[in-house]
């Protein structure tokens, strides 16, 4: 991701390192777990439908058609993990940032965020221009003297009581997380957006997703009709829940990590197998040549 490998040298590493995985093969990849934590999910290694379609992924993004035309999440089988919020926000003892109060917020709703040349974006940006007293969405500079530094950024988003979250180059988008730090309620514009937990997580109690072809003055005038006293309620339940978001030691009771491990123990199979997997009366596990697997060789063939 950091230009150190091209596209071909990082499928290249994956197949090298998936042939010396001597366990891989046993069940096509059904019991083995893979992260790929940035916003380019499971793409990043060009073959994964060839070869890790059947292992369990752990991303945050739920959906690349837009670029891809297919997506490499599976709602059966894999996990959808919260993106990093800045530590300086979700630190338990002092966050950087503290919330204002509803009635002290200047801004009705924000957006903060570079328009990347989307259409829901920049849509936003035009309502912005138009209702200014309602809508602060300033175009953000990744350099330069009026780049935004994180504080500076966490300041601005605390500052209305609606935290709006469309779509970037994919489907999701890190504000949605870092809404619930400053206690602001998000409002998810992005109708292609998979979430975490939804096990375990009410989204209605403490989000809102609305039509992103309805970006328009309709949303201004639907959020503020909205009783402080709901947006409260709304804020008080994200308060309880936003630990599931954390990257927190072991030692916490609520955390992201804890919440992954609920989500792998509902998918988590007693027996696996494959098309390249046999066994015998004396339950051993052989291969296609009746050799058993503590014998098979590494590097074992990939598919």
């Amino acid at each position: 991701m950091t230009g150190a490998l091209n596209d071909k040298e990082i499928n290249q590493t994956y197949v090298k390192v998936l042939s010396q995985m001597p366990y891989f093969r046993r069940s096509g990849g059904r019991d083995h777990i893979f992260v790929f934590p940035s916003g380019a999910g499971a793409h990043l290694f060009r073959s994964w439908a060839t070869f890790l379609n059947r292992s369990i992924i752990l991303t945050p993004e739920g959906d690349r058609t837009d670029k891809r035309g297919t997506s490499a999440f599976n709602t059966w089988k894999d996990i959808i993990i919260p993106g990093n919020v800045d530590d300086s926000m979700v630190k338990t003892d002092m966050h950087a940032v503290q919330p204002i109060p509803l009635t002290k917020r200047k801004y009705l709703a924000n957006f903060l965020g570079r328009t990347q040349g989307k259409v829901g974006r920049l849509q936003l940006l035009k309502l912005a221009k138009q209702y200014p007293d309602k809508l602060e969405s300033p175009e953000l500079k990744l350099s330069g003297p009026d780049k935004l530094g994180r504080i500076d950024y966490f300041q601005h988003l605390r500052n209305a009581k609606f935290c709006l979250a469309p779509r970037g180059e994919s489907s999701w988008t890190l504000r949605f997380y870092e809404s619930f730090f400053v206690e602001c309620v998000p409002v998810i514009l992005s109708d292609e957006v998979e979430l975490p937990f939804q096990n375990v997580i009410d989204y209605t109690e403490v989000s809102i997703k609305w039509p992103a072809s309805k970006i328009g003055p309709g949303l201004l005038e639907y959020l503020e009709s909205i009783p402080d006293g709901r947006v409260e309620e709304m804020i008080g339940r994200g308060r309880e829940m936003r630990c599931l978001w954390v990257y927190a030691p072991d030692t916490e009771r609520c955390s992201a990590m804890s919440a992954v491990v609920w989500e792998l123990e509902r998918k988590v199979r007693r027996f696996h197998q494959s098309a390249e997997t046999f066994w015998l009366h004396n339950r051993s596990i052989v291969n296609r040549d009746l050799v058993e697997f503590h014998e098979w060789t590494t590097p074992v063939p990939l598919p």
